[in-house]
């Protein structure tokens, strides 16, 4: 079967947004070396995209005469890698559920995809760099796990996040007039689900079942006498009750899914013809 039909779930933004919102509320404190004072408390802002850019910018202006377009500290996080995960596979043919009025509305199982996130803390001080990574690590055993509303009309899932590996490089070449930049990277992997588009398939309202004492020759014109039909469909009232009373109900093709129906069941000694 070709990919042909148009779908797009925005999961990919979403993870990029799950990732972001973990670390924006992050703030450092600087204190007075003398008398122990908070001089300055400041948050700490993070944004999408390579730390190699904004180092540009220090580099391009390196005493921020100008207009300041970066201030530090600073994160900046991106994503370096997709790859698919076997560990995690479901049976391909499951179908996930999801909330319709009118049709029975599903998609088949999602695909298990680990994403690489790479996060860049800059900093101009050492004491800076310091509080930051104390107010990230300890949250991460090695996971961070939060529920995640991916597709609408289908449950929370849980996405665990893996902080794999945290590394600190000292940018600093040249003379004692260079401005220097501390960077610790955290490398982290997003445990991510991508979804296939969403089915829409009718609903049976409706169940005839006919029981004999023998196969017959022929179902189009069967030898064997039937002994006992079974007919089952919902039941609901004008009134919006549910009704398990044939008589009560109104026609079953007025029933939804998501009314507050009954259950009626026929038992027929004699089959119909």
């Amino acid at each position: 079967m070709a990919i042909a039909n148009y779908f797009y779930h925005k999961t990919t933004r979403k993870y990029v947004a799950l990732f972001g919102s973990i670390f924006n509320k992050l703030s450092i404190v600087r204190t007075d070396p003398v008398t122990g004072n908070t001089v300055q408390q400041m948050p700490v802002p993070i944004s999408y995209g390579p730390y190699q850019k904004f180092l540009a910018r220090l580099q391009q202006d390196p005493n921020l005469d100008r207009k300041p377009s970066i201030v530090l500290p600073r994160i900046s996080f991106e994503i370096v890698d997709l790859q698919y995960d076997g560990s995690r596979k479901v049976v391909s043919t499951k179908k996930l559920l999801t909330e319709s009025s009118t049709e029975g509305s599903f998609m088949y199982a999602p695909a298990p995809y680990n994403i690489t996130f790479a996060m860049y803390v800059m900093v101009k001080y050492a004491d800076d760099g310091a509080q930051i990574m104390e107010q990230i690590v300890p949250f991460f055993k090695p996971e961070w796990t939060t529920a995640v509303n991916l597709i609408e009309g289908i449950d929370p899932f849980d996405v665990p996040i893996v902080l794999n590996n945290v590394s600190l490089e000292d940018i600093y070449e040249g003379d004692f007039e260079t401005r220097r930049s501390l960077v610790w990277t955290l490398t982290f992997t997003m445990k991510a689900w991508f979804f296939s588009p969403v089915k829409q398939k009718g609903l049976i309202k409706f169940v005839d079942v006919r029981l004999f004492d023998d196969m017959p020759d022929s179902v189009m014109a069967p030898t064997t006498i039937g002994v006992a039909q079974v007919t089952t469909q919902p039941g609901l009232t004008a009134n919006g009750h549910p009704t398990s009373s044939i008589d009560d109900t109104i026609p079953y093709e007025d029933i939804d899914v998501g009314d507050d129906w009954g259950v009626i069941t026929i038992i027929r000694d004699e089959i119909d013809e």
